[in-house]
């Protein structure tokens, strides 16, 4: 897997202070995409041990709240091999800090076993994820006052409370 960027102290993609992976990869494509250079599965750098190293020491100071997993597309069935480990470290060593993930996928492609996305892995590496923005950007519904997503489809997904009763939970910062 490679990666295009590494954002420490991130407002942007999630509540708090985070630190925000960009994965390489996408096959969705969607039409004006923030980061259309993110599509290709070698852009940017190897994810290395290394990287995951550095990531878990800038997750340490008290006042970084979480991680954001986003790109690219986290949920390609090849990023998703290689983030479940890495990801499963993450909750391991800071079980109190959240984890965020983007994907273009919806939740209901992401649990469907005959869709694309849907891999061995999925179930459990979404079990690691607190809060899930699904869905592709469509710029015909793009509202930019849309807190943490970027057109009216896309959805925050409480992942927590929707495994807890079984039906989707949006979440609410409250």
């Amino acid at each position: 897997m490679h990666y295009g960027e590494i954002k420490d102290c991130d407002i942007a993609n999630g509540p708090g202070v985070r630190i925000s992976l960009f994965v390489s990869g996408c096959t969705n494509h969607c039409e004006n995409c923030f980061q259309p250079q993110t599509w290709d599965f070698h852009y940017g750098q190897h994810f290395t041990a290394e990287t995951e190293e550095k990531i878990l020491k800038m997750l340490a100071p008290s006042y970084i709240r979480g991680l954001t997993i986003l790109g690219g597309e986290p949920f390609e069935p090849k990023n998703q091999k290689e983030l479940l480990p890495f990801v499963k470290r993450v909750r391991v060593a800071y079980p109190n800090k959240d984890i965020w993930a983007f994907s273009g996928f919806t939740y209901d492609e992401l649990n469907d076993p005959t869709a694309y996305p849907h891999t061995d892995v999925t179930s459990e590496l979404l079990s690691y994820i607190d809060v899930l923005v699904d869905g592709r950007y469509v710029e015909k519904l793009r509202n930019i006052s849309l807190r943490f997503r970027g057109s009216e489809n896309q959805r925050l997904i409480d992942l927590c409370k929707t495994r807890d009763c079984g039906e989707i939970v949006l979440w609410d910062e409250k």
